[in-house]
């Protein structure tokens, strides 16, 4: 899909669509007042009709509008002018992207950069309709004997009112564009079977996305043998049940200038599917424990958006993947199992495995003197029960890692929210026979959760994002959600301003 950037006069706009943004109070912006003072106030028209309502996501396609070079217009309702925040504009262009859609309409352009949101520019007005085009474009129908039609829209064009915004625009829709090929990206992996996603053919979509990369990507995958010579106990005894072999996955990109430049590491759980192991979930929905991957397939998503993008940083993307099946050779619930790190951990409950491929890989993490490791995790049921599905939890031993993330969440409307890892907590994780349990009890699941990461996490600044309520959706929509992809990205292209900026003072 492409996204171009012009300054125009939105009147003489040659389209197939006009897609026209209004707010309720019947105040027109800019662009809007000039396509009604052309249209013989056919806007203004429409509303005092009672034809056309502007609550926020309401979305009416006028079939034609006399004295435009537009074929037609698209008007798009705001809600309120006062309360047109972040969240009001991404819900407006994603009401947008779902009507045309359903449309046979192949290319648009769009006023939305018009639209006033506090602090946020043209650059991240583009980034957020590029990104919201694209994720409207999903489908999955891989495995269907008639797969849904794919989606008819090919082109948006970026209206600009001002073409001094014109760079910031540019570069805000290139960003979008690569976010939201990477949110789908991880939307695809999440939504594949678990005999089709194994930990094995995640290796391979690290492989083909090295091999596609023009040498900007390295891939290196650890078998079990290896992973046994290593001393990662931990992860391979959740795949102990399985026939599908674990792995551990390294993708390495090296975009800084210099290759001593500390990376910043994004750490996924792989679990490709959960059945809880000998101590077994319960049927009834554990179809969706296919989703228990997203925290690695949101580090494909990432990674495969920084290759887009290619930020002047280093990054390097770790997957612990396994599959957590019962069988005579499973981990039973009581077994001492020995980490990567040397610390001892009595596994109380098999269905707690997430956390047993990670503290490994957050080991693992250490031989490459990280600027910050961040894992991401459907981890814990009890971070639905305490955030529902709007909030990512996030944890964190780095207050000033932590401030970052939730910065990058709220830029990307992709947010988190900051839990505490109080020494208090840590006390759960007592056992009378290992160094500690892989459970803490039914209080503060996510938190204790979350201090369990941390005993392998103290050699570097390290966040936790627990996604177990938000990677995606159940019932009649349901599918993987893509998130925190942007979150991530924006964290990373954050710090690379930041390295830019402390490169420039120390000039």
């Amino acid at each position: 899909m492409e996204f171009p950037v012009q300054t125009a006069n939105p009147v003489k706009v040659e389209t197939a669509c006009l897609v026209v943004p209004v707010f309720k109070d019947g105040e027109l912006l800019p662009a809007a007042a000039r396509i009604d003072d052309a249209s013989e106030r056919l806007i203004h028209q429409l509303i005092e009709r009672g034809d056309f309502n502007a609550r926020l996501g309401n979305v009416q396609l006028v079939p034609y509008a006399p004295g435009l070079a537009a074929d037609r217009l698209l008007l798009v309702g705001l809600g309120e002018r006062e309360k047109c925040n972040e969240g009001a504009f991404c819900k407006a262009l994603d009401a947008t992207f779902a009507r045309l859609g359903q449309s046979s309409i192949d290319e648009v352009a769009v006023t939305f950069t018009d639209v006033p949101v506090e602090d946020r520019d043209a650059g991240w007005k583009a980034h957020r309709v590029a990104e919201s085009a694209l994720r409207a474009s999903y489908r999955f129908s891989d495995f269907k004997s008639e797969p849904a039609p794919a989606p008819s829209l090919e082109r948006v064009s970026i209206l600009l009112s001002d073409n001094a915004a014109e760079d910031a625009a540019r570069e805000g829709a290139r960003i979008g564009a690569a976010v939201g090929n990477g949110i789908n990206q991880t939307r695809r992996l999440g939504d594949l079977p678990g005999n089709i996603c194994t930990p094995r053919y995640l290796a391979s979509e690290a492989e083909r996305m090295a091999a596609e990369s023009n040498g900007s990507m390295e891939a290196e995958i650890l078998d079990e043998e290896a992973l046994e010579a290593l001393g990662a106990h931990s992860l391979l005894s959740v795949g102990r049940g399985s026939e599908e072999p674990s792995r551990l996955i390294v993708m390495h990109y090296r975009g800084a200038e210099s290759a001593d430049e500390a990376p910043h590491v994004l750490v996924g759980k792989g679990i490709t599917f959960d059945t809880g192991g000998i101590s077994l979930k319960p049927g009834a929905g554990m179809d969706e424990m296919k989703y228990d991957m997203c925290g690695a397939a949101s580090v494909f998503g990432a990674m495969s958006a920084v290759l887009a993008i290619k930020p002047k940083i280093n990054v390097i993307g770790v997957v612990a993947s396994a599959e957590n099946m019962p069988s005579g050779c499973a981990t039973k619930p009581g077994d001492i199992i020995k980490t990567l790190k040397g610390l001892s951990v009595e596994v109380l409950n098999t269905d707690a495995e997430g956390r047993l491929v990670l503290c490994d890989a957050l080991t693992y993490a250490e031989r490459f003197t990280p600027a910050s490791v961040v894992d991401i995790a459907t981890l814990t049921g009890a971070a639905i029960i305490a955030l529902g599905h709007h909030a990512t939890g996030l944890m964190s031993n780095d207050d000033d890692l932590a401030l970052d993330l939730l910065d990058a969440g709220e830029d990307a409307w992709d947010r988190v929210w900051h839990l505490p890892l109080w020494d208090e907590y840590q006390e759960q994780l007592d056992s009378n026979f290992a160094d500690l349990a892989n459970i803490g009890g039914r209080p503060a699941g996510t938190i204790t959760a979350g201090c369990f990461l941390s005993r392998f996490a103290s050699e570097y600044p390290w966040a936790h994002l627990d996604i177990a309520g938000t990677a995606w959706n159940s019932g009649s929509n349901k599918g993987a959600t893509g998130r925190p992809v942007g979150l991530l990205t924006r964290y990373l292209l954050d710090r690379e301003a930041e390295l830019n900026e402390t490169v420039i003072e120390n000039e």
